[in-house]
């Protein structure tokens, strides 16, 4: 008998009806009551006046009976929440019955049930679940922590529920380590900042072992939290990969995901040497040919994550081509998905299997499909260069086959093509003409008009072609617009004699009768090119173009970095990171793969991994230009008021404008005077003050640090710290610090490239500051930077730059240009860097300058666990320029008596207070006397830095 008749309507007064029934005394009648109910409130009818009732059918040993009360409890707790405290004691009764089922069962419930009143009520029945002799219990238990932390988070720390979660993880039962690893990752994840799961090697080996026996969705947990484990070294990646890679061989692909996402972010540890390495990138390539036999929406899954893993490694798929063929019943997303594959496995050895199957692709019915394959074409001929004679061969056969869509595909690619290799396949323009007549899509029309263009001398009758699109020439879109433009300018500069009118022509098209700003403004430069300087009109149009590259879409090393770390995610089918889909106030942690061990970096180059700078001394990235660009637009590039004679040396030319006009010019955006030939430069002494020791002894001894004194005396130097991450300034990472050694302050730069191309051009300018600190010489990066390279660079400062107060005081905004954009950041300098070594006041000028500055100017600090004697403090705080004038003992206390003069002739007096022989007082009281009491707070910290360090 089928329960469809609990969802027939019955006669009038059907809640009157239920109310009686569920009020019976007969248990099959209460029972049959509770399941109309049940279906009722299923179908979305309004049940919640019998909730008393229903709530007295509680009392039961049924546990039929009893699930379906408690499925009608959480649907109507949150509207009748006083009415549900009346199940509590049922609850808490629950909690302790002896069958685990019904315990289980109740503390379930209790948790699904989001009303704060109940959550209080939860927490008793709850800690007793969590430590039940019967595992089921005791995994159901743990899943509700989680669900406790999402309605009240503090009450479940207070608790101390949390604790009792992390013991969880070394339970005896893998389905309770699997549930806690879940709960945790839950709760972590909504609280990125907290260090819940705390894995060390010892936590790690539990968690492998219960790996081999708890559900597929228990291991699935598992694996994830190892993904996030960084292994302290390459045999410790090693022995977690091996007991990982049988996980491979599983059925459910979830599994099988998340396992190559471990395997795949640990290989980054192992040494490309080791026989492992080999074998593991074997076992790698069965498992992922195996998700593609599964149903379409699975490979379709699988495919966008093999398509990341491909990039990442194409060497695991190298000799699997053929499992990506299209199939004829495969549906469109996945065949195009397979064509992406296929050419980013294109090789030499396999490249004329590829370009058969291709062309039988080309004669498809699915439009979409045809021209990917078209395009697809192209691509291998840019990629693989013995290719590429016969991808031109086969795409001439698809121009002759005459169909209008294949033909415009085959004129886009070849463009490329001839942009990839100048002068080797110019004789098929010819063919390509006959088909001008026939092609009405944009981008086609704009690839044909720029080989038109292109190669006019080659073409007899180039003008009349170029003339046939200049009839409708309102009515091309854009980029055909744009493209003509250009073309007839470059037809010109060849022809010049023949085509005067036809560049007449469309010049006073683009610029009087068009409304587009791009086409009228590229339009005016066109003119007065040709009008000023017909020469230079040459060298600009018709200038040599860079080849293009072999894998344009290929996604940016860093992304991808992150997105490895997100196999088996809606991250690696979407290709964005979950910072770029997800919203709420969950925080989404940013991934990377682990850094390379030595031992593995043997086998790399040298330079691939980056210093790593300590976590907490990142700092903050200016997040968005705009409030930015106005003050470095504004840099001060006249000259200032006062200031030391005009030297004319080539350190200085650097340091006045390394931009070659400032960022005006680099912004495109070029005043007068700047950029032109009247620009001014602002004078700048040939040796700063503040840079050398005595003014007298010239450059030659300034970067002489090896002489006696040189090595005695520096300054304490922080670690470098990432200042401009890869993700923000298009694969350039910039790491530093600041030094002072001998009286020069230097910004050491590590520059790291981390996109696909070369970088070279380099420069930099700082905006005013407090200090007035600017680079003293060009940032000088002598060769071009290939990718994945670092190179290490010592940029010298002065400090005779523009002053500007800045907010915090020691705020410092950085332009960076190379040939690829301009990047900002801002960083925060440590102001000991500004200590001069002339900074030793006598004792009596002390005394009379310390009464001097009112006492409302000084400031009181304390150095907190900083276990130091008199004699070790003195000693540390005088090889920063922080010099002690006198000593006394007070009272048992030693007083330190400091004088330090900054760069811009602020003096600082300070009194520091050590308690000698007190193990138990490692605190050091400090006072500042100031005639700039801002300064005081930055001074603080030189001194907590420099003495802790």
């Amino acid at each position: 008998m089928t329960d469809s008749k609990y969802f027939t309507t019955t006669k009038k007064g059907e809640i009157f009806e239920l109310k009686a029934e569920l009020n019976s005394d007969k248990k099959e009648k209460k029972k049959e009551a509770v399941k109309k109910v049940i279906a009722s409130m299923t179908v979305g009818k309004d049940v919640s006046a019998l909730f008393p009732d229903v709530v007295n059918c509680m009392q039961t040993d049924n546990l039929e009976l009893k699930k379906l009360v408690y499925l009608y409890l959480m649907n109507y707790a949150k509207s009748q929440p006083d009415m549900a405290i009346m199940a509590v004691n049922t609850f808490v009764k629950d909690c302790e019955d002896p069958n685990p089922l019904i315990r289980a069962l109740a503390v379930r419930t209790m948790g699904c049930i989001r009303v704060d009143k109940i959550t209080e009520y939860l927490c008793e029945p709850l800690r007793k679940c969590l430590k039940d002799e019967d595992p089921y219990v005791r995994k159901t238990a743990a899943v509700c922590v989680a669900k406790l932390h999402d309605i009240n988070a503090q009450l479940v720390e207070d608790q101390g529920f949390l604790d009792t979660l992390k013991d969880l993880i070394s339970d005896s039962n893998p389905m309770v380590v699997a549930n806690a690893v879940a709960a945790l990752s839950e709760i972590a994840e909504s609280h990125p900042s907290s260090n819940l799961l705390d894995l060390n090697p010892q936590s790690i080996n539990k968690l492998l072992t219960a790996l081999n026996e708890c559900t597929e969705w228990g291991q699935i947990f598992i694996l994830d939290c190892l993904a996030n484990y960084t292994p302290k070294d390459d045999r410790e990646a090693q022995s977690i990969c091996e007991r990982v890679t049988p996980r491979l061989s599983h059925a459910n692909s979830a599994v099988v995901l998340s396992a190559v996402k471990v395997l795949m972010k640990f290989m980054e540890m192992l040494s490309k040497d080791l026989d492992y390495y080999g074998t593991l990138l074997k076992k790698l390539a069965p498992p992922l040919v195996t998700l593609l036999s599964a149903e379409p929406e699975l490979q379709y899954v699988a495919l966008r994550n093999i398509n990341l893993i491909v990039q990442k490694r194409p060497e695991i798929l190298k000799h699997e081509m053929k499992v990506f063929f299209v199939k004829y019943n495969d549906p469109i997303y996945v065949k195009l998905e397979k064509l992406d594959i296929m050419i980013r496995l294109a090789s030499q050895a396999n490249i004329a299997q590829v370009l058969a199957e291709l062309k039988e692709y080309a004669t498809e019915v699915d439009v979409d499909f045809v021209r990917k394959a078209v395009r697809a074409i192209g691509r291998c001929a840019i990629k693989v260069e013995q290719s590429a004679e016969r991808c031109v061969s086969t795409l001439l056969d698809l121009i002759q086959t005459k169909v209008n869509y294949v033909v415009q595909e085959a004129i886009v690619v070849i463009k490329d093509i001839f942009r990839k290799y100048p002068n080797k396949y110019e004789s098929v323009i010819a063919t390509l003409c006959e088909n001008l007549d026939s092609l009405d899509e944009p981008e086609a029309r704009a690839a044909m008009i720029w080989i038109v263009g292109e190669y006019a001398e080659r073409i007899d009758n180039a003008d009349e072609l170029l003339e046939s699109f200049l009839e409708g020439f309102h009515d091309e879109s854009t980029q055909v617009q744009l493209q003509l433009l250009t073309g007839i300018v470059k037809l010109f500069l060849k022809k010049p004699t023949e085509t005067q009118e036809l560049v007449q022509q469309v010049l006073s098209l683009a610029t009087q009768d068009s409304d587009n700003p791009d086409l009228r403004d590229r339009g005016y430069i066109y003119w007065r090119l040709l009008s000023t300087d017909p020469v230079a009109a040459k060298e600009v149009v018709l200038a040599e173009k860079p080849l293009i590259s072999e894998e344009t879409d290929l996604i940016e090393p860093t992304l991808l970095d992150e997105l490895i770390c997100y196999i088996g995610t809606l991250a690696s089918v979407y290709h964005k990171p979950p910072s770029a889909f997800v919203e709420g106030g969950r925080g989404v942690v940013h991934k990377s793969l682990p850094p390379r061990t030595a031992s593995s970096e043997s086998a790399e180059s040298p330079e691939t991994a980056p210093a790593g700078a300590p976590p907490g001394e990142q700092p903050d990235v200016i997040p968005a230009q705009g409030d930015l660009l106005g003050d470095l637009l504004n840099l001060d590039l006249g000259p200032p008021v006062s200031g030391p004679p005009l030297t004319t040396s080539s350190v200085q030319m650097g340091a006045v404008d390394l931009l070659g006009g400032g960022l005006d010019s680099l912004m495109g955006d070029e005043p007068e005077g700047i950029g032109g030939t009247n620009f001014v430069a602002p004078p700048t002494a040939a040796v700063p003050a503040s840079l050398g020791a005595p003014i007298g002894s010239g450059l030659s001894d300034l970067f002489d640090l090896t002489s006696g004194v040189g090595t005695l005396s520096g300054s304490y130097v922080a670690p470098k710290a990432v200042w401009l991450p890869a993700m923000k300034a298009k694969g350039l990472e910039i790491s530093g610090t600041f030094t002072r050694q001998v009286g020069s302050i230097s910004m050491d730069l590590q520059l790291t490239n981390k996109a696909l191309q070369v970088m070279t051009d380099f420069a930099i300018q700082f905006n005013r500051n407090s200090f007035g600190l600017a680079p003293a010489a060009p940032l000088q990066v002598h060769a071009p930077l290939s990718p994945n390279q670092t190179v290490e660079i010592s940029l010298p400062l002065s400090t005779v730059g523009s002053v500007m107060k800045m907010e915090p005081l020691n705020n410092l905004q950085v332009a960076v240009k190379n040939n690829i954009d301009v990047f900002y950041f801002s960083t925060l300098y440590p102001l000991h860097i500004l200590f001069v070594e002339d900074g030793k006041m006598d004792r009596q000028m002390f005394l009379a300058t310390w009464k001097d500055i009112p006492n409302e100017n000084e400031a009181q600090f304390q150095i907190r666990d900083c276990p130091l004697n008199a004699e070790a403090a003195s000693s540390k705080l005088q090889s920063s320029n922080i010099f002690t004038v006198a000593k006394r003992n007070v009272e048992g206390q030693d007083m330190l008596y400091q004088s330090l003069k900054l760069t811009n002739g602020i003096w600082v007096l300070a009194e520091l207070r050590i308690q000698p022989g007190n193990p138990s007082c490692t605190d050091l009281e400090l006072s500042l006397k100031c005639r700039a009491p801002e300064v005081s707070q930055h001074v603080y910290q030189a001194y907590e830095t420099i003495l802790k360090n």
